[in-house]
């Protein structure tokens, strides 16, 4: 068992991560046992303080700002916080004129949250520009490009989920978007707890981000990082958080107010258990060591095994196969295996204990710091076996059909 490996994994015994094949770190890591304690300590201050919580619930909220801060590196970040980045992309969007500026632009590589709400704006009127993702080396290059003086926003992802793909020159596009009076909007999911990101490389950029994939901090802990110039403007969609702390201020009627700050993008009512969740996962996290740049070593490793025990399989191309272009370091947190047979081979390997994912045709593999090389090396053993009995299907098949012809 690697070193980190051995010491992680017993701090995982619920999820059972040494007994099982979880290669979903791209996706849903497991949680450290402390997070239970955190749901408990939520249970208990409900229980006692009832409406009152609310107090002990806002600190543990700052505690999770906290920690997000730490892997955007950028102690000073202002954060909203929210269920889902949906909800906070929605924010986002409400706080543009799109009436001066009806055009946005992205890629066609985006997650589905873009992917769906971009397409059902784009249905209504907006102008939407999908600039292909591939290749993703000049990916925000050609974005920049395609600004123009009636774009409202840009909208990429610092990591291509489908790929694992990198995307360089996030700071040339903020400074070309900035010049043409655009926001910029980078989504961060796929990047945080496994690719180092700052955000002062794509300042004045909005950043949006959480922590269900590689931070383990389970569902509800999402953050959108708030520009300096955002207090000129005024999100439609807009909770009453907001005024949390002016609610027996006098108000107008006709005038909605805004504060400034994070509060700014704040929503309204929400289950705060998520939130002791995350505050105690991000403590294991400081107590661990498990720093952005520990844990993007450690990835490395773990995907430069995966990717060379794929390659010692030597399967054919047409079958399965990787992008080779460039080095390891160009790519996030996962293998990414492209496949017409991926959902065959997730479901193939889930039958042989080898929890994966896939996206159209890409299969997922997604290693996690709890994970040991031997489990990697297993779960890469299992594909093989999977591949093969494809192969295997495949040569009866053309067999089958070429007896056919000659009949």
């Amino acid at each position: 068992m690697s070193d980190q490996s051995a010491r992680l994994a017993p701090h995982y015994s619920m999820f059972q991560v040494s007994g099982r094949l979880l290669l979903t770190g791209h996706s849903h890591q497991a949680w450290p046992d402390v997070a239970l304690e955190g749901q408990v300590e939520a249970f208990h201050d409900a229980a006692r303080d009832v409406d009152d919580k609310w107090g002990r619930a806002l600190a543990k909220a700052d505690e999770v700002r906290a920690g997000f801060r730490r892997f955007l590196g950028d102690p000073a970040a202002e954060l909203a916080l929210g269920a889902n980045t949906h909800e906070l992309v929605l924010r986002f969007l409400s706080a543009l004129d799109l009436r001066a500026r009806p055009r946005l632009v992205t890629s066609d590589g985006e997650f589905h949250t873009l992917r769906r709400q971009l397409g059902r704006l784009a249905e209504e009127g907006v102008e939407l520009v999908r600039v292909p993702a591939e290749p993703a080396g000049t990916l925000a290059e050609r974005l920049a490009v395609a600004v123009d003086d009636r774009t409202a926003a840009v909208l990429v992802s610092a990591v291509l989920f489908e790929t694992a793909r990198i995307v360089p020159g996030l700071g040339a596009l903020a400074g070309a978007c900035r010049r043409r009076g655009a926001e910029l909007l980078i989504d961060a999911y796929h990047a945080l707890g496994v690719v180092p990101f700052s955000t002062a490389e794509a300042e004045p950029a909005w950043v949006v981000g959480g922590g269900y994939k590689y931070l383990q901090l389970g569902e509800g802990n999402c953050f959108l990082r708030i520009p300096p110039h955002a207090a000129l403007l005024r999100p439609v969609i807009t909770g009453w958080f907001s005024e949390f702390a002016e609610l027996a201020a006098e108000r107008r009627d006709g005038e909605v107010r805004y504060p400034t700050g994070e509060a700014r993008f704040a929503g309204s009512t929400y289950d705060p258990t998520s939130h002791y969740r995350a505050a105690r996962v991000f403590g294991f996290f400081s107590e661990h060591g498990l720093t952005p740049e520990f844990l993007r070593q450690v990835s490395l490793r773990q995907v430069g095994l995966l990717a060379g025990r794929f390659d010692a399989l030597d399967a054919p191309e047409d079958l399965i196969t990787r992008d080779r272009r460039g080095s390891l370091g160009d790519f996030g947190g996962f293998l990414a295996l492209r496949t017409p047979y991926a959902a065959r081979l997730r479901d193939g390997l889930a039958a042989r204990g080898v929890l994966t994912d896939s996206r159209g045709d890409y299969l997922r593999v997604g290693p996690a710091p709890y994970l040991s090389d031997a489990q990697l090396v297993s779960a890469v053993d299992a594909l093989g076996a999977e591949i093969a009995e494809i192969r295997q299907g495949t040569e009866v098949t053309a067999g089958h059909h070429e007896r056919d012809r000659d009949g």
